[in-house]
């Protein structure tokens, strides 16, 4: 996890955001400050015309400003993401791309609504995402990743009038859907 202490050895750089907050400033001040064409002279006087900004210069400012920013928002995702993979990883011992598979087969979304699962949309059981930030599995253990995986191994045995079956599903397997949740 990053932290959002500075570095006082590090010299902190502006961020993107930043960065096209000040182009996006600047390219307006150009705009606005460009200085209209002048009009030729008639009869000793000169004619004014209507004033003619530069729009071109304006909008590929904007449009840069634009990428500069949808490439931060994509890189921080990227990186969320990576980081919740780790961190499920070490959480629980499991690999969270391998879950997916077992999800389907065990037939998780026929009771749950689980992220990111096409068809899995079942309303028997809670949804199955931001198990991470939840207090408890199932309102009955506290949320710790072993819990997690044994509820989803044997969960009559911890609320035994519990709707949630017996699926045969191995601890190795329940691992990886464990981080899996973890994850997401």
């Amino acid at each position: 996890m990053r932290s959002t202490r500075a570095d006082p050895a590090r010299p902190r750089r502006p961020g993107p955001l930043t960065l096209g907050l000040v182009a996006a400033v600047a390219a307006g001040i150009g705009w606005f400050m460009a200085e209209p064409a002048r009009g030729g002279e008639a009869g000793g006087r000169t004619q004014p015309e209507a004033p003619s900004l530069p729009i071109l210069p304006l909008i590929g400012a904007i449009v840069a400003i634009g990428l500069v920013i949808a490439g931060w928002f994509m890189t921080e995702a990227w990186m969320f993401a990576s980081q919740s993979d780790s961190v499920a990883r070490a959480l629980t011992g499991g690999e969270p791309a391998r879950a997916a598979v077992l999800v389907t087969r065990y037939g998780c979304g026929g009771c749950h609504s689980i992220p990111d699962v096409p068809a899995a949309d079942g309303k028997v059981g809670p949804p199955l995402g931001g198990i991470r930030q939840r207090v408890f599995v199932a309102g009955v253990l506290p949320n710790t990743a072993e819990n997690l995986i044994a509820w989803i191994v044997q969960p009559r045995s911890y609320s035994p009038g519990s709707a949630m079956p017996v699926t045969g599903i191995s601890k190795a397997e329940a691992r990886d859907v464990a981080a899996w949740l973890y994850a997401h």
